[in-house]
């Protein structure tokens, strides 16, 4: 008696179905006429799906640093940086959109922007750039705003990170560098914490390692958000966002941010 069908075991699940392609390749749905508005969509698309495995990889390297499992942790933490690399390759193709182009379908957008994007605060909350003040803009999707919601009762990644120094050092934090409602702000313990790690590496490599795998992802990171803002002012100059924002000089801003900004500055006190 053979053994029934399993699904991509023999021919039973196909291709397209595991995929689901029939309810992808459907959700790009043009309002206007103009040619270029499927690119638009589909740099969009295509950026939050990659944004989806973000999440997954950051929510499981969570959890293994919670737990001692360092080894996993660090190839997740690998995979995202390299995510962010392929996030950057996808702007190169949304500048070959001129800004006669983009102005034949831009008024069809409304006020919708990429502020509204819940995946990405989310990326900004899990990584520890945490603004309770950006849950405003999510109350178009009450679901979205109770995730970010979720998320800020969690410990961030940083957190999490910063936790295993503390327990592996013996070192305590304050509890004001640890707080979960708010942006990370540079913390001179947690500085000299992290100095120690780097000034003798061999002794505490697991955290050495995390440190560079935290910088690594940050390093990606920052190379997005730069490359956003020049795609968005190649494209529409200095007008304002569709969302309302200032465009360009509020994108400029954001690359102040710094996500880990202990492991950034103690490298002049090496």
């Amino acid at each position: 008696m053979s053994a029934p069908d399993k699904p991509g075991a023999g021919g039973a699940q196909s291709y397209a179905d595991y995929l689901q392609f029939d309810r992808i390749l459907a959700a790009q749905r043009p309002i206007s006429n103009a040619h270029d508005e499927m690119l638009f969509i589909i740099q969009h698309q295509t950026s939050e799906l990659w944004m989806r495995l973000v999440l997954h990889e950051i929510a499981a390297a969570r959890e293994l640093l919670q737990h001692d499992d360092f080894r996993p942790a660090f190839k997740m933490l690998t995979r995202v940086a390299r995510i962010f690399d392929q996030l950057n390759s996808a702007w190169d193709v949304l500048r070959t959109l001129t800004p006669s182009e983009y102005e034949r379908f831009r008024g069809v957008l409304g006020g919708s922007s990429g502020l509204q994007s819940h995946q990405y605060r989310l990326i900004e909350f899990a990584l520890g750039n945490r603004n309770p003040g950006m849950l405003e803009r999510l109350d178009y999707r009450a679901e979205y705003r109770r995730m970010l919601e979720q998320e800020l009762a969690r410990p961030s990644l940083y957190h999490v990170a910063l936790q295993a120094l503390s327990s592996k050092l013996g070192v305590a934090f304050a509890g004001e560098s640890l707080r979960r409602d708010a942006p990370h702000r540079h913390d001179d313990a947690i500085a000299r914490a992290w100095t120690a790690v780097y000034r003798d590496p061999k002794r505490h490599w697991d955290l050495y390692e995390l440190a560079e795998k935290l910088v690594d992802l940050e390093d990606y990171f920052r190379r997005w958000r730069f490359n956003h803002v020049t795609t968005v002012e190649r494209i529409i100059g200095l007008k304002r966002g569709t969302g309302g924002t200032a465009g360009v000089p509020y994108l400029k801003r954001m690359l102040e941010v710094e996500l880990f900004p202990e492991l950034w500055r103690l490298r002049g006190d090496l």
